[in-house]
């Protein structure tokens, strides 16, 4: 196998540890892409072309995460990662493991940890990475390594998110609400909300959104009468669609072009928790991004002229 070959081969694996350390498409799509120049940089074979890529695209990925840090402190309104509709990586051994750890609310609490915390616990925790390994790929012990997967690991358990454990039901829960949604059905909205649900809307400043954060289910029902109406009468769309291995949909403008995304965690048969990305800048992977606020004025329009 030649060395081209046997990066086309490991691309996924490397692209999904890197979105995974970064929480972005785009600078996990980079990651990969420096991987490969400095794959082809190097004159030697390694034995292994999987612990060296994945050494090489992990060092890469922290000193992004680094300065992402400072950015993401100074963005405007609330973070959240860059959409992933599908997760390139397929390992039907840790499937759980790999579903869990691409949800919007696992990044998010991986966002809490330090740089090398994080790349320890993802190359350990979702993808199996023996010690070695990972001490050769973040430049530490393996005594160090053991120590960061244990304060990782306590960081993750003690913030994580439960869901719904059948899939299934996930999926059905989440269909019943869009087709709701569509249907500008306010009852069948209420029923599927638990009392404490909260909505989350990254617009970074760029598109337009009611509120950033919005509490409990009657007011985040309010927040769906509202913006229902201005979707549907305005001939946009709503294609549900996983979102980070959670159910969910993608809006589109009248022409296609894409809105936002939007993810649902559910549990105990009730959604609790919609997070919403708006920012265009974080959509241009998943297709054409719209001028959100010129469909938000014909929205508007729209919604007057039936009135």
């Amino acid at each position: 196998m030649t060395k081209a070959e046997e990066f086309q081969e490991l691309r996924p694996l490397l692209f999904s540890i890197a979105y995974r350390l970064l929480g972005s498409v785009s600078e996990a799509e980079d990651a990969v892409q420096e991987t490969w120049l400095r794959d082809q940089a190097t004159s030697t074979r390694p034995g292994s072309a999987k612990a060296f890529l994945s050494t090489v695209v992990t060092r890469i990925s922290i000193d992004v995460l680094r300065s992402a840090r400072v950015r993401r402190e100074e963005y405007a309104g609330p973070w959240l990662p860059e959409p992933l509709l599908t997760d390139p990586y397929e390992d039907p051994e840790r499937s759980a493991e790999l579903a869990d750890s691409l949800s919007m609310a696992a990044l998010l609490l991986l966002e809490r940890l330090t740089p090398l915390e994080r790349a320890v616990f993802v190359l350990r925790e979702v993808f199996a990475f023996g010690f070695p390994e990972i001490a050769s790929a973040v430049g530490r012990s393996e005594a160090a390594c053991h120590q960061l997967a244990t304060r990782a690991r306590r960081h993750m358990d003690a913030g994580r998110v439960r869901f719904e454990a059948d899939r299934k039901k996930r999926e059905e829960l989440a269909e019943r609400f869009f087709d709701a949604f569509r249907d500008g059905d306010v009852d069948g909205l209420a029923e599927l909300l638990a009392a404490d649900v909260h909505m989350v809307g990254d617009s970074g400043g760029k598109a337009p959104q009611f509120k950033p954060v919005v509490f409990g289910a009657e007011n985040v029902l309010g927040a769906l009468a509202t913006f229902a109406p201005l979707v549907i009468r305005s001939g946009g769309m709503v294609e549900p669609h996983p979102v980070n291995g959670q159910p969910g949909a993608v809006f589109r403008d009248r022409n296609g072009q894409v809105l936002s995304t939007w993810a649902l965690d559910v549990l105990d048969g009730q959604i609790q928790t919609i997070r919403t990305v708006n920012n265009p800048d974080k959509l241009g992977h998943v297709g054409p991004v719209a001028d959100a606020w010129e469909a938000f004025r014909e929205a508007n329009l729209a919604h007057r002229a039936t009135d």
